[in-house]
């Protein structure tokens, strides 16, 4: 178990208070904000005047005040310098990599990924001059082979999409930096839980849509780093953030932030209920895929990493080797047990199913999710937080022997 604290280190940051004393930040919706002095707009320009130096605001697109408290919270919980908010967890990565990587320049990126993570790197940046490796996130010897002398970053997801496998931070660290590259990480699947700065990570990229904001009602990204790095993405000269625009509007802002303090509760009990789900299915034989459960290659590993309390995520997989049987099994789940909704995303309060392989992971073309071990008939369940813990499991238990995946 780590000692880093997430939950301390939010309570320690800096409060924000509303504009009259408010026990809640104030929402700023200006998009443009005024100076005292003509003298400071060039200032403000020029880089020298900024809301940490001088407490200057210039446009919304740039910094936004209420979108400010929001980067400052999610900062102190992953243990960074900074971060800035974007409109979506892709604008982020987006980017991210994009300052990062330039014409010429070459990334070494997990082969379990998001699906639309995997398309922009392989589809979009060779547009731009950006060439890509795919490598298993597990195998630190093929991601070190892979690293050429134009590389500039290794990007992975702490626990992978769809298949759950776990990356080595402290280990991926270590080759990062004795090769000079940065080590982007995103810690989507494991707010909190896991603290990806403080294992190594140069770089920590969250979609706040899934577990930070937990209610599906939104979408929102975040990046977080030195504050070097995220000055560089806000330059006006030549900031990827600034220029290509994926702000995030205030309102959105102050909504995550009310939610914030509850996610490490919130993450404990989606760990909790999961891991007991994810025990009964084994104990019938079905082919569930858990890292919390001891047969996962990766059990250990992740257990070394993850922060004190907490467990070992909120999603698993259940393996129907069929799309058809795929379909068969979330039908019954969601229109006749009621144990969840058949949709794509995770991290909702109620319980999410969804096909990867013709879903999340369809970016990615039959031959790769092959080569990289996704089954087409991979179901993955983000656990929720409603219902009776003990309904939940018969509700599973009777879909599974209704489809015939156990007895």
């Amino acid at each position: 178990m780590r000692q880093f604290d997430p939950e301390q280190a939010m309570v320690e940051t800096r409060r924000s208070f509303g504009e009259h004393g408010g026990v809640v930040p104030s929402i700023e919706r200006s998009s443009t904000f005024s100076v005292l002095e003509p003298g400071t707009m060039p200032e403000i320009f020029a880089g020298e005047k900024t809301p940490d130096a001088g407490g200057c605001f210039l446009y919304s697109r740039h910094f936004n005040p209420t979108v400010n408290v929001l980067a400052r919270y999610l900062a102190a919980m992953e243990g960074t310098e900074a971060g800035i908010c974007t409109a979506t967890g892709m604008g982020a990565i987006t980017v991210a990599m994009l300052q990062i990587c330039r014409m010429g320049s070459h990334m070494v990126a997990s082969n379990t990924i998001y699906g639309g993570t995997h398309a922009f790197i392989k589809e979009v940046l060779p547009d731009m001059g950006v060439e890509s490796t795919f490598v298993d996130p597990t195998d630190l010897s093929a991601i070190e082979a892979a690293i050429r002398p134009n590389t500039k970053m290794i990007y992975v997801e702490v626990m992978g999409n769809p298949k759950l496998n776990i990356a080595d931070i402290p280990a991926l660290s270590k080759i990062a930096k004795a090769h000079g590259v940065k080590l982007m990480v995103d810690n989507t699947f494991t707010p909190v839980m896991i603290s990806a700065k403080e294992l190594g990570a140069d770089v920590v990229i969250y979609s706040l849509t899934k577990f930070v904001n937990g209610a599906s009602d939104l979408m929102g990204g975040a990046v977080l780093s030195t504050k070097e790095f995220i000055f560089e993405l806000m330059d006006l000269h030549t900031g990827r953030a600034m220029l290509l625009g994926p702000s995030m509007d205030s309102r959105v802002a102050f909504d995550v932030a009310q939610r914030l303090p509850l996610l490490p509760l919130r993450m404990r009990e989606h760990c909790r209920r999961t891991q007991i789900i994810a025990e009964a299915v084994e104990e019938m034989g079905v082919a569930v895929c858990y890292p919390g459960l001891k047969s996962h290659p990766q059990h250990e590993l992740l257990a070394s990493m993850v922060n004190e309390s907490y467990g070992f995520g909120g999603l698993l997989t259940v393996d129907c080797v069929t799309i058809e049987k795929a379909n068969q099994l979330m039908s019954v789940l969601q229109n006749k047990e009621k144990f969840g909704v058949i949709a794509v995303s995770l991290g909702y309060y109620d319980t999410l199913l969804s096909c990867s392989g013709s879903s999340t992971s369809s970016e990615i073309s039959a031959e790769e999710q092959h080569e990289m071990g996704l089954s087409p008939g991979l179901v993955r369940i983000s656990i929720g937080l409603t219902g009776s813990l003990d309904n939940r499991i018969e509700q599973i238990k009777r879909a599974l022997i209704e489809v015939g995946l156990a007895k």
